[in-house]
């Protein structure tokens, strides 16, 4: 297991809609176990491929207290949304030391694979169901700061340059 390099925004990788997965084999396997070795490294509760310059369609996610209870979704696709919604404070591994207030649908029902390739469907509320919808956007190429005002997204990328100019100097 290798610990990954994760983009951090602005990075305009982090962009990149990101294509299906066409079969689960050795490969992806073992870009999974590299993920959850990166998430877990980070203390973050869910990974996108897309954060670690992989443009495919594979997401990881551990809420467990214990963080012994990963959950790989590849593919994956809302199939039910509650109409329900909750403003929550969402951070992302992505945009290290930012949290802020995002609206998430309360529920949803995602179909995907998991990773053994055997279709199923969870049935998430709470954090789970905010992870999933965050970490699905990733594959979209969506950051959660897009969710915010645009100068409350300005302050956001000139915080974070400035971080990575500081960390490179």
């Amino acid at each position: 297991m290798a610990i990954l390099p994760i983009l951090c925004y602005p990075d305009p990788r982090l962009h990149t809609v990101a294509r299906p997965v066409q079969a689960v084999d050795e490969r992806i396997r073992l870009l999974v176990s590299d993920m959850l070795a990166t998430m877990y490294d980070a203390h973050g509760i869910g990974l996108a491929a897309t954060q670690v310059d992989v443009h495919e369609r594979v997401i990881v996610i551990d809420v467990s207290e214990e963080r012994d209870q990963p959950l790989v979704v590849i593919n994956p696709e809302i199939v039910w949304a509650s109409a329900e919604k909750v403003v929550g404070d969402e951070g992302c591994l992505s945009v290290p030391g930012i949290y802020d207030g995002v609206e998430r649908s309360t529920a949803v029902h995602v179909r995907a694979l998991d990773g053994e390739g055997q279709p199923r469907t969870i049935e998430a509320d709470g954090l789970l169901a905010v992870c999933l919808q965050h970490e699905m956007d990733h594959l979209l190429g969506k950051v959660f700061v897009e969710y915010l005002s645009p100068l409350k997204r300005n302050r956001i990328k000139t915080k974070m340059v400035k971080a990575q100019r500081e960390a490179r100097a």
